[in-house]
């Protein structure tokens, strides 16, 4: 098979899906309202069953949901039938995905979770299925064709499966008013939860972690206390430890650049008066924008008072996954 045909099987592919998924716009109408009533009034939780590649997306969109703001989680309706049917209360609404409708793991369950008085919402390709007919809501998600070109692989049809659960989640998240910091809460461990979550005061240095001296001290006693504390800089204090300026490894070479004597010369000649501070309280992500916007690898940290209470650098900010 020549290479430009792969390129154009893969563009139909495209194309198809592409298809698919604007005839959605279509389909959210009061049906897709209703259905993120349900979710918005629920005092439990979402709870997705599908079977196959249709399981896949649930969990996907169970997944999407739960980090958006309305906590879910998925079922595998065969394993529902063999006791994980517990997991669902009278307090949760349903989601059920079947393109067709009519699989017969999800239609064995059904009439339990309508005992219960379980809301339910299913997303079917057949708005005339049992599964359709039953549920509280049917949120119509079929395709005119598969990209399969024998009809036969889930692609179109769990695409817009897909997106039509991150309608539902996105929507419902715009409703509920979720932040980005409500956002962070729940991706602790990610980029964006480091970036919102963790502040200077997480992992500044501080008390004896902290590089100080005070203004006469020698630039060879200062060199000690950077190098003991391995942060490249030094705060300089005066007698009631207000803070008067900073030393770095910048202002070492442009010192011995004029040849100055170390042992001889004290910091308060050759220190920055005007030296950047950051907050405490402010975002590590903050910090790191004042650093880089003035061009410095540290900055000393202040509280409300403006009392010098620690010392951050860019190592630290590495360290915390920030940068």
């Amino acid at each position: 098979m020549p290479h430009r045909d792969f390129i154009q099987l893969g563009l139909a592919v495209i194309d198809t899906e592409i298809a698919a998924v604007n005839t959605l716009k279509n389909r959210i109408n009061d049906d897709f309202t209703k259905a993120c009533e349900l979710i918005l009034d629920c005092t439990g939780r979402v709870v997705v069953i599908g079977m196959g590649k249709s399981g896949h997306i649930g969990g996907k969109i169970a997944a999407t949901l739960a980090s958006t703001g309305s906590p879910a989680f998925f079922v595998h309706p065969g394993e529902a039938s063999h006791g994980d049917l517990g997991m669902i209360t009278k307090n949760d609404v349903v989601i059920a995905l079947s393109n067709s409708g009519n699989t017969t793991e999800i239609l064995t369950i059904v009439p339990i979770i309508k005992r219960l008085g379980v809301p339910m919402i299913s997303m079917t390709g057949n708005p005339a299925s049992a599964l359709a007919v039953e549920a509280d809501v049917n949120l119509d998600v079929s395709v005119e064709k598969e990209a399969c070109p024998h009809g036969l692989a889930p692609t179109s049809s769990t695409t817009v499966a897909l997106v039509m659960g991150d309608a539902l989640a996105i929507a419902l998240l715009q409703k509920r008013g979720f932040t980005a910091e409500d956002f962070a809460l729940s991706h602790p461990g990610g980029t964006l939860g480091r970036r919102l979550l963790v502040h200077v005061s997480d992992i500044m240095h501080k008390d004896e972690k902290l590089p100080i001296v005070n203004p006469d001290a020698t630039i060879s006693q200062a060199l000690l206390e950077m190098t003991s504390k391995g942060m490249g800089l030094t705060a300089v204090v005066d007698a009631e430890q207000q803070l008067i300026g900073i030393y770095t490894d910048g202002d070492l070479r442009r010192t011995l650049d004029k040849n100055v004597d170390v042992h001889t010369t004290t910091i308060d000649d050759v220190m920055s008066r005007n030296c950047i501070t950051v907050n405490q309280h402010a975002l590590a992500a903050a910090a790191l924008k004042i650093m880089q916007d003035n061009k410095i690898n540290g900055a000393l940290v202040i509280d409300k008072d403006n009392k010098l209470v620690g010392a951050i650098n860019m190592h630290d900010l590495l360290q915390a996954g920030v940068v």
